[in-house]
């Protein structure tokens, strides 16, 4: 997970995710969509990013595919869920007490 979260931690990163999130990309294709950087520099990134499981890569003939593996995002994805749904269980608990304090509130509505 924390291989994934410091992954995720870089907009080219995350940019590189999003575009191949729907098919495999090659790996010309992925540099020519980071303006301003080189292609080693590409590379390196992709190499952190199949590092951390979030990509695969096979070889067809000279190029590199690459992928998104959505199971290289479970552990960290799980982690932040339990952080976002505990912050709804307070919100949730917050506004049935401020609720049940009403003047003219019903016993046990919310």
């Amino acid at each position: 997970m924390d291989e994934a979260l410091r992954a995720l931690a870089d907009p080219t990163r995350r940019a590189i995710l999003v575009l191949v999130r729907e098919r495999e990309v090659a790996a010309g294709e992925i540099a020519a969509h980071v303006p301003g950087m080189s292609r080693p520099a590409v590379s390196q990134h992709l190499r952190i990013l199949v590092g951390a499981g979030l990509l695969d890569v096979r070889r067809d003939g000279n190029r590199r595919l690459y992928r998104l593996r959505p199971e290289g995002f479970a552990d960290a994805a799980a982690f932040l869920d339990t952080m976002w749904s505990g912050a709804l269980d307070r919100l949730k608990q917050v506004a049935e007490r401020e609720e049940r304090a009403r003047p003219g509130a019903k016993e046990g509505s919310a």
